[in-house]
């Protein structure tokens, strides 16, 4: 929350995170499958329920309490991570109940590396809907055009300029990751790009800010 609440504060369009489910399928946003890496504590996120997590590793927000705290005020860019807990209908109740207010694919987009996870999102329609590709950049693109989905996201090595131009022809957008650098960052403006995922938001912001003045 508070790394959420600096880019917020520094004037971010918007927030990415990745949810998991706790045992008693609450979503929860962590990246990891447990928590071992981040917190020095070992409890795999999908075996523990949520008061369980809550009690041992508190910096772990709810995803409502996410939603609630930055939602109609910044973007939310949600990836949804693969487990294996089943119960498609009543995570599906759930995440519906927690984005009831905002509208999809203006106030938050899902995202996912595997198509079948959209399934949990089905309320919110195909124009919510971002896959991520990994190294099969080609096949994510032209099944999103296929879909009509919102558009694609991506390695910028692996976005070319042809795959950018079709999806904004179909009125689809194109996101890009690892963006790190100014001079990165600089090549996708020039590119079109419409999203920009980093984990160097507030110094980009603040180029970002710069180039804005000098115009």
């Amino acid at each position: 929350m508070a790394a959420f609440a600096r880019v917020a504060d520094a004037d971010g369009w918007g927030i990415e995170f990745d949810v998991r489910w706790t045992r008693d399928l609450e979503p929860v946003v962590i990246h990891d499958v447990n928590t071992s890496r981040v917190f020095n504590i070992e409890l795999d996120v999908a075996k523990v329920s949520f008061s369980e997590l809550r009690e041992q590793v508190p910096e772990v927000p709810a995803l409502a309490e996410v939603v609630d705290r930055f939602g109609g005020s910044h973007h939310l860019m949600v990836e949804l991570k693969q487990d294996e807990l089943g119960l498609t209908e009543a995570r599906a109740e759930r995440l519906q109940e927690i984005f009831t207010g905002l509208t999809p694919g203006v106030d938050y987009h899902f995202l996912g590396m595997h198509f079948d996870l959209f399934e949990l999102a089905g309320f919110a329609g195909n124009k919510a809907f971002l896959p991520v590709a990994e190294l099969n950049t080609g096949a994510f693109s032209r099944d999103a055009l296929a879909r009509d989905f919102s558009g694609v996201c991506g390695h910028y090595l692996l976005l070319n300029r042809d795959m950018i131009r079709r999806h904004h022809a179909q009125g689809q957008k194109v996101g890009v990751g690892f963006v790190a650098s100014r001079f990165c960052f600089y090549r996708e403006l020039n590119r079109d790009v419409d999203w920009i995922f980093t984990n160097h938001a507030v110094q980009l912001i603040g180029i970002r800010q710069r180039l804005l003045r000098q115009m």
